[in-house]
């Protein structure tokens, strides 16, 4: 079984395709550069529980009656150390850390959203080009059968009305050629932004065959339960709120005393170059109790509230949005399943109906309305094929994405988001 689910397809240049957009798609990159932005928050959150050490110096000239004097300097360290009294360094660095988290999440969200899409524009310019093909057939039928009417007409077998109706038929066959080459085209310009491409060099660069991809087998789907524990963007969601519950902590912590141990030491020369001849150093405590500030830290407490309930609705909204998107994929491809084995019923029914009524006309035994009604009937029921074909991988990509299917291996997603190096990796974990 397949572990990346877009292989089921069976279709080398695709795979190949949604490999270099997971490689050098633009929003996956701006994901992974806020996730460096938020573990490098992390960092620094965590870098405030320890001591900070700061040094300084200081020179002067000295001048006295008589011309004696020289030259002075200074030089010292400044210490200071919070030991989080109030616990509000702790929760500040439980909401960088759920941050860094979301953004980690969000970058598999965005590569979830992506690879999604690449196989989308891939289907969309399969299906273009299979009408495409199914253009040329059913030109060349209506042309073979305005053919046999104006033969027949010139015999003085058929109206006039006959070929104007067989002509009519063709001209408007003909007419969809504009409209699918507009869905092609927007269909490799939007694989083109997925892959970084200038759009023109894309339908150049890609071999599209006139054919829908037919999903062959990928990974499990499972259970739509499990969309809690894979789902990116549920994970950021939860992580979001994650941070939102950790800041009501930290705005509480506001309204504790806070203890700040602040400290020095001082060396001193008479000399530039001399002897030091002073040495100071102290060590004091200070403690910051709040008494009143006008309701501000309690206005800030009920702030952080309120976006933690709206994190939490979010987060729920998110949730069912989730299920729904599952559902509905779920019966999409049920639905055009049964559709396919329907319209590929209609065709041959339609192919039966058409030569027979064909026939019949060449010997004067059914009228032109029978062959072109049946002709309609069957070129009809060919474009609805390739449309719910294409529906149905369409639907099939839906499914996958909404489960959340990864777009790593395990063993490269153990490894961490691509992109991020072993470093910066355990730079964020502290």
């Amino acid at each position: 079984m397949n572990e990346l689910w877009w292989l089921g397809f069976s279709e080398p240049q695709l795979n190949a395709l949604v490999e270099q957009a997971l490689l050098v798609n633009r929003d996956i990159e701006a994901a992974r550069q806020r996730l460096l932005a938020a573990r490098a928050s992390l960092r620094a959150e965590r870098s405030d529980r320890r001591p900070s050490v700061d040094g300084y110096a200081e020179g002067g000239a000295e001048v006295e009656a008589g011309g004696s004097g020289g030259l002075t300097g200074v030089a010292g360290l400044s210490v200071l150390l919070d030991p989080d009294l109030s616990g509000r360094l702790s929760y500040e660095v439980q909401v960088a850390a759920a941050q860094a988290a979301a953004a980690d999440y969000f970058v598999a969200d965005t590569r979830r959203i992506v690879a999604a899409a690449v196989v989308d524009a891939f289907i969309e310019l399969r299906r273009t080009q299979a009408r495409l093909a199914l253009l040329e057939e059913s030109t060349a039928l209506q042309q073979q059968t305005l053919e046999i009417v104006s033969l027949r007409f010139e015999a003085g077998l058929s109206a006039n009305l006959d070929v104007r109706r067989a002509a009519a038929d063709l001209a408007r066959t003909r007419a969809q050629r504009g409209l699918l080459e507009i869905s092609r085209a927007q269909a490799a310009n939007s694989l083109a932004i997925l892959l970084n491409r200038p759009p023109r060099n894309t339908l150049a660069n890609v071999e599209v065959q006139p054919e829908v991809p037919d999903y062959r087998g990928g990974p499990p789907i499972g259970l739509p339960a499990d969309l809690l524990r894979r789902r990116p963007d549920l994970l950021v969601a939860e992580a979001d709120l994650l941070a939102a519950a950790a800041q009501v902590g930290a705005e509480r912590a506001d309204l504790r005393p806070r203890l700040t141990i602040p400290g020095s030491l001082v060396l001193g020369s008479g000399t530039l170059g001399g002897l030091v001849d002073e040495f100071l150093g102290t060590l004091v405590a200070a403690l910051d109790v709040p008494i009143f500030d006008g309701g501000r830290r309690r206005a800030e407490i009920a702030a952080a509230r309120a976006e933690t309930d709206a994190r939490y609705a979010e987060y729920r909204r998110s949730l069912l949005s989730a299920l729904a998107d599952v559902e509905g994929a779920l019966v999409a491809a049920d639905a055009y399943e049964d559709r396919i084995a329907d319209l590929e019923q209609a065709i041959n029914e339609s192919q039966t109906a058409f030569d027979q009524s064909n026939a019949l006309y060449r010997e004067g035994l059914a009228t032109l309305f029978d062959v072109l009604d049946a002709q309609r009937q069957l070129i009809s029921s060919r474009e609805a094929l390739i449309d719910a074909e294409a529906n149905l991988a369409s639907a099939i990509v839906s499914l996958y994405a909404s489960l959340g299917a990864p777009t790593t291996t395990p063993v490269a997603e153990a490894a961490g988001p691509p992109g991020i190096t072993e470093r910066d990796a355990a730079d964020g974990d502290g």
